[in-house]
């Protein structure tokens, strides 16, 4: 039986504890074993995360220590599947840029806030975390992100919808889903998600549950070929020179 650990908490108003069942229920129904915590400290334990399939973090615009990040990181390098949605990934720990690096981006504005009808548009691939699931409209916030190049885009929505000062510059197609590799490990994010009704929505469910599937499944693919596990400070700044 798979192993996930999903973490939640940090700022309400993204309703973590509601996204966080939601998340539960989905890999419940899928026969995975599943722990749900409340507190950054269940990511302490290295050596547990080491053992886990996933570890789905539901936690916006909080502070975390270098050290948990660290053994988040250590698990995801060696297979452990990171997948998770909206602020509850990636906009998570504004200040650790570890954890932006290993996410594949970084929330920054969301223009025209909550109520902004747009269309996600699903990228033409051969992924199967898209098969089968068509353009869909959603009315809810818009994220634009700062992202990594090296991610592959799964859907993607156009900029400018609402007004601001980002109009003033040619339409951009922000990416709204999309995976990564860390080392050996799986990285999933969506977008979508600013309220547990958004999950629900039948298009994001069904891509939320293809992608922590998909996130878990790493650690097979690691086993057969194990890397070593990078330390701290990608960026290659100890913390005393930031």
């Amino acid at each position: 039986m798979k192993k996930a650990l999903i973490v939640w908490g940090g700022w309400d108003g993204h309703e973590p504890e509601q996204v966080a069942g939601l998340f539960a229920g989905m890999l419940r129904g899928e026969q995975f074993e599943v722990e749900v915590a409340d507190t950054l400290e269940a990511f302490a334990d290295g050596e547990k995360l080491l053992g886990l399939d996933l570890i789905v973090p539901v936690w916006t615009m909080g502070e975390i220590t270098q050290e948990l990040v660290n053994n988040v990181s250590a698990a995801v390098q060696n297979g452990t599947g990171l997948a998770g949605c909206h602020g509850g990934m990636c906009d998570s720990f504004r200040t650790n840029v570890d954890w932006q690096f290993m996410t594949g981006g970084q929330w920054v504005a969301h223009p025209g806030n909550d109520g902004v009808r747009y269309t996600v548009e699903i990228s033409q691939s051969s992924s199967p975390l898209t098969a089968g699931i068509e353009d869909f409209a959603v009315t809810t916030e818009q994220y634009y992100l700062h992202i990594d190049p090296a991610v592959e885009i799964l859907a993607t929505t156009r900029f400018p919808v609402a007004d601001g000062p980002h109009a003033a510059n040619k339409a951009v197609d922000m990416p709204v889903v999309w995976t990564k590799r860390w080392g050996r490990g799986r990285v999933y994010y969506n977008s979508l998600g600013h309220h547990a009704d958004i999950v629900e929505l039948a298009p994001v469910k069904e891509l939320m549950r293809r992608g922590l599937l998909w996130a878990a499944e790493g650690r097979q693919e690691a086993a057969a070929k194990p890397v070593p596990v990078a330390g701290a400070g990608y960026s290659g700044m100890a913390d005393s020179q930031l």
